[in-house]
């Protein structure tokens, strides 16, 4: 097995004289991920785990090391600025570098209540863009047709395993998770979560994409309100600027779908937020910060909205609002 020392050196970013310090990075589950700091530069190395590392048993290939490095050269041939530029890559041992960006993270952002919309509206747009042009970009749904790796890091995971949970609503995650695997319409980056955003002076810089597939860009979207919704119950404080964060999302992501309706993309998106709700405290990766109680509260809202759907994302967190509030009081 190849050492990311090894992969160094045979990469050429790291000559045989040279010493390097390896800090090992904290906040993912399913990769190694270390920075390098060598004389007059650092980076970073990424290895994906065959075992995730959560609660449950959880294995996935890790050839999604090389997926994520596809999805970054595709997202900087059109958006250069808003994905860490790459050094190397050997797919064959499962590593790849690229440069250390020192920008604040979006998660830690909302979680200190510094929630700015305009940060919202500018991940909508860049991901908007990067949807839109991989619909004209031939040969992306042949380099992307990776169906059984998306299944393997969120499907099953999230929607299968909360189905398990509440048999009361399988039914409906299981018919989510099958319309969403039959969706082919764009390049998906499949993790569009605030922890994978970096909030930079130019824009947004989006990292993590192993379970890019060509699919169904509404499931980026929900991905990104589910975590917007979630931030309501930590500080509910900022639920007006979440609030106001998620409808920049949307806006500014709708600006850019020319592939289909706006009507027929809101519509899947507000779908799939209750299930992602649901998969996001009982799923295989539950979130971390929240309480037994926001726990409880998440359950009962995501359940009855799937079993009693809404009709727009804007009614979808109308509702989210009111009910999270009145399931607290209970």
């Amino acid at each position: 097995m190849t050492t990311p020392a090894e992969f160094m050196l045979r990469s050429g970013l790291q000559s045989a004289e040279e010493s390097a310090t390896w800090t090992a990075l904290t906040g993912g589950v399913s990769s190694d991920l270390w920075r390098v700091d060598l004389p007059g530069r650092s980076l970073c190395v990424k290895r994906a785990l065959p075992t995730l590392r959560v609660g449950e048993k959880w294995q996935a290939p890790v050839t999604r090391n090389a997926v994520e490095y596809a999805w970054l050269t595709f997202a900087a041939r059109h958006r250069r600025g808003n994905v860490p530029r790459l050094l190397a890559h050997d797919p064959e041992a499962g590593y790849f570098a690229m440069e250390f960006l020192p920008h604040p993270v979006w998660k830690t952002e909302l979680m200190a209540g510094r929630v700015d919309p305009a940060v919202a509206a500018a991940v909508g747009n860049v991901l908007g863009e990067l949807h839109r042009m991989s619909t004209r970009e031939s040969g992306l749904a042949t380099e992307f047709a990776n169906d059984a790796n998306f299944a393997a890091l969120r499907l099953e995971p999230y929607f299968t395993t909360a189905a398990r949970r509440h048999p009361q609503v399988a039914r409906q995650l299981v018919a989510l998770a099958d319309r969403t695997a039959a969706t082919h319409l764009a390049l998906v980056h499949g993790d569009i979560s605030p922890k994978n955003i970096l909030v930079g002076r130019a824009g947004p810089v989006f990292l993590d994409a192993e379970c890019a597939v060509f699919g169904d860009p509404a499931f980026d979207l929900a991905f990104c309100l589910t975590h917007l919704a979630l931030k309501m119950l930590v500080r509910p404080d900022r639920a007006d600027d979440l609030r106001a964060a998620a409808d920049s999302l949307l806006a500014a992501h709708a600006s850019q779908i020319d592939w289909e309706s706006v009507a027929a993309f809101d519509h899947r998106v507000t779908t799939l937020v209750p299930a992602l709700l649901l998969a996001r405290v009982d799923g295989a990766s539950p979130v971390e910060y929240l309480t037994d109680v926001s726990r409880t509260a998440v359950r009962k809202v995501a359940i009855g909205m799937l079993l009693a759907p809404v009709s727009s994302t804007h009614r979808l967190f109308d509702r989210w609002r009111a009910d999270i509030k009145v399931s607290h009081r209970c």
